[in-house]
């Protein structure tokens, strides 16, 4: 039961007591005698319950002590302040158990952390995958139990919108994707994936698709050498073999063109940071613009340049002219005879910026999204005719993920496009012997 008792009330009700053992005293003839006595008593009174107070809280008795007046409502509204504390306890540990239940039901392992990446809590997922035991590692940091030096350069990111890969140090054959996320205001969550199968099933395709694309060269050279044989020979064929032999060769052609692309697009996939150099993206980009201009005689593009001369980039320069090369020609393929083109190579912020303007036929909005997918093309006819695979993007897609760069495609249907590598500023070089003083 809820009460309320002011100073005034306290206070009036303590002068009344001593008025009247005042005058209980003055009657006895011991006035000062009879208020002291009086007030004794009720120094004794309240300090017994006191003791009762402290000793009820400090024991394990639920039911507080029997008394009426004042304490007997403290002692009420404690009990009930204790009940209502004792139910929201149990709610709360109700709701603790759920959410255990549930993190242990992931198929995850799951870390609660703290902004300074020390460990608050964990699953037995994250025993078994990361070798983290709760609660045995409460508080220990999460880097040095993770040593991996993909995980420290991770966290040193401090930019968590991709995963990370390591190995399990638990299990070295294991392999484990591991995202972190916001948790709350004060925390941050750690999930680790096993992603063993994915990644073996990754490999096995890309040797496939390696395999395949050397086995199919050799009887792609046999059949180009026996066509061109033929053809090159004095006998003279009639019209419709002459058709034939034209269109194996160009079939072949296009084969091996496909071919050429399926085995650089492994030769990325397969990449290694230890093969980055200093690369001089100026005259890379300079030979490619030269070389443009000889293939592209019959269409005569006007091809613009704004090159910037003092900004490298650490990567692999085969790659890298790949990625680029593959840009330029798609402008050059799609864009109608004497059409526009401006390629750009310049700094932007904290970044650099690679891209190739354009004013064809533009990209329609649902198409956007899907053009780094391999072997996907817009209009499949009209990209036979320019010797389109459908993987030239998605070579370009895995070269940037080589070099944490990133796409960005812009176009407006009917009026052209803009394809842009944006180059993050861990990979910029400024080459200071080419800035002008």
């Amino acid at each position: 039961m809820y009460f309320r008792l002011s100073f005034r009330v306290f206070f009036s009700r303590l002068i009344l007591v001593l008025i009247a053992s005042a005058l209980l005293g003055f009657f006895v003839g011991h006035t000062l005698l009879v208020m002291l006595f009086t007030s004794l008593v009720l120094l004794f009174w309240h300090y017994s319950h006191l003791v009762k107070l402290i000793n009820w809280l400090q024991s394990k008795a639920i039911s507080p002590p029997y008394s009426s007046g004042i304490w007997g409502r403290i002692y009420d509204g404690l009990y009930h302040q204790i009940q209502t504390h004792r139910k929201k306890q149990k709610q709360l540990n109700e709701k603790i158990r759920r959410f255990r239940d549930g993190a242990e039901a992931l198929p995850d392992a799951a870390l609660m952390l703290s902004q300074e990446l020390s460990i608050e809590w964990g699953n037995k997922k994250a025993n078994r995958l990361l070798g983290v035991r709760w609660p045995d590692d409460l508080g220990q940091r999460i880097d040095n139990l993770l040593r991996a030096p993909e995980f420290a350069e991770y966290l040193a990111q401090d930019a968590f919108t991709a995963p990370c890969v390591i190995t399990s140090p638990v299990e070295p054959q294991v392999q484990l994707e591991i995202r972190l996320m916001a948790y709350g205001s004060e925390n941050i969550l750690l999930l680790a994936r096993d992603i063993s199968n994915v990644h073996r099933l990754e490999e096995m395709r890309r040797d496939f698709v390696a395999n395949v694309s050397h086995e199919l060269k050799t009887p792609l050279t046999v059949v180009r050498g026996y066509v061109e044989m033929i053809r090159a020979s004095e006998q003279n064929f009639e019209p419709h073999w002459q058709k034939a032999f034209s269109t194996i060769e160009e079939q072949v052609s296009r084969m091996d063109r496909l071919v050429e692309q399926l085995l650089k697009l492994s030769k990325v996939e397969n990449s290694h940071d230890d093969n980055k150099l200093s690369v001089n993206m100026s005259q890379l980009i300079g030979a490619l613009v030269e070389d443009a201009n000889w293939l592209n005689q019959t269409k005569r593009h006007n091809i613009q340049l704004d090159i910037s001369t003092d900004l490298n980039v650490f990567g692999v320069e085969t790659e890298l002219k790949s990625a680029c090369a593959n840009l330029l020609s798609n402008a050059i393929a799609y864009t109608p005879v004497g059409g526009n083109i401006t390629v750009t190579w310049k700094k932007e912020g904290n970044r650099a910026k690679f891209s190739v303007k354009d004013n064809g036929d533009g990209i329609q909005p649902e198409h956007l999204t899907r053009l780094t997918e391999r072997f996907y093309r817009i209009d499949r006819s009209r990209s036979r005719d320019t010797g389109g695979s459908g993987l030239g993007l998605a070579i370009v897609k895995h070269v940037l993920h080589n070099h944490q760069a990133e796409l960005h495609i812009t176009s407006v249907w009917g009026e052209g496009s803009v394809f842009a590598i944006y180059f993050d500023e861990n990979s910029l070089l400024i080459n200071s012997a080419l800035t002008p003083d």
